[in-house]
């Protein structure tokens, strides 16, 4: 059986920098998979193998369009659209985000939306379409309009933990925080393992307990330290997890504790206390394994060149907790 080329393998853990190159090898890649479907043999053999093939060729479509490569990606989805055909769902959205990155203005934008409007008249519950247009309200500075497109997305279909993050994200940016806790908590109620799902939780929390009133801030920051390091107890080099229990954590020993704070404060509860030798454990311990993800992950430049925004944001936090 024939395989796929090794420089789409690749695609499926890119980098920024390993996309552009893929990118720039998309019409090399194209033509052989032409070639390939014109070869009777070739393409007997490789009905074996469409679901690879053809998801290879979808990731190949979205490096393209990432990179400013309309014409392969073009390309992409006529090899998409011959094979599954213009009325698949997937492949409708698909189309849907073409027009969309080709889009010059916003003229252009406010007519794939209404093509959208059209689709979900015909079929409400195109999911593919439904998803496009709530990303495309949001690109439209719609925020509103995407809360209620979601909504209704997820009356149909409740299980999806994206959309419900997706939610998320949009109440959080309306300041609708108690909104956005409730959202996550549905996202893991469906993921329950999801370590990122749990440290995005605790990033809200964080937040809210950085806003609220003392009593309301300090159940947030206890909730938000909780959901880091479950976050970090089921994915025990995560980043992102570690750089939050650190901000929480320091928030707490700031502000809750005194030298000779030993008693559990009367307005919260035992179950919900947590004492101040605890936190700094959990905070010396944070701070160390960030130190090692951050000198393991440096020295390994396809790690760097994909991560190296969130590693120096962590050098940074290091460096300021350390004074």
């Amino acid at each position: 059986m024939a395989h796929a080329p090794p420089e789409l393998h690749a695609i499926q853990s890119s980098s920024p920098i390993t996309t552009l190159r893929l990118s720039q090898q998309a019409s090399v890649i194209l033509e052989r998979q032409l070639l390939s479907e014109k070869n009777p043999i070739s393409a007997l053999i490789a009905k074996q193998e469409d679901p690879e093939k053809y998801g290879i060729i979808e990731q190949l479509f979205f490096s393209c369009l990432q990179t400013g490569d309309d014409r392969s990606a073009l390309l992409c989805l006529e090899q998409l659209t011959r094979r599954f055909g213009s009325s698949n769902e997937k492949v409708m959205g698909l189309r849907g985000l073409y027009e969309e990155a080709i889009a010059e203005n916003q003229s252009d934008l406010e007519h794939s939306l209404r093509k959208y409007d059209f689709s979900l008249a015909e079929n409400p519950l195109n999911l593919p379409i439904l998803k496009r247009r709530i990303a495309l309200l949001r690109s439209l500075s719609r925020p509103v309009d995407a809360i209620t497109g979601l909504v209704e997305l997820l009356k149909a279909v409740p299980t999806d933990a994206e959309a419900w993050c997706e939610l998320a994200d949009l109440y959080q940016s309306q300041g609708l925080s108690s909104q956005a806790i409730f959202s996550l908590e549905e996202a893991l109620l469906i993921a329950p393992n999801a370590w990122n799902i749990h440290a995005h939780l605790g990033e809200v929390l964080y937040t809210c307990a950085r806003a609220a009133e003392t009593e309301v801030s300090s159940r947030y920051l206890r909730r938000s330290i909780q959901y880091f390091c479950r976050s970090v107890e089921l994915c025990d080099d995560y980043l992102r997890g570690f750089y939050g229990l650190i901000l929480a954590t320091s928030l707490q020993l700031r502000r809750e504790y005194t030298a000779d704070f030993t008693q559990t404060p009367s307005s919260t509860s035992t179950e919900d206390f947590l004492p101040r030798e605890k936190v700094e454990k959990l905070n010396h311990l944070a701070k160390k394994k960030l130190e090692d993800i951050v000198k393991q992950r440096s020295v390994d430049r396809q790690v760097w060149e994909h991560a190296q925004g969130e590693l120096i944001a962590a050098k940074e936090l290091l460096n300021r907790e350390s004074y």
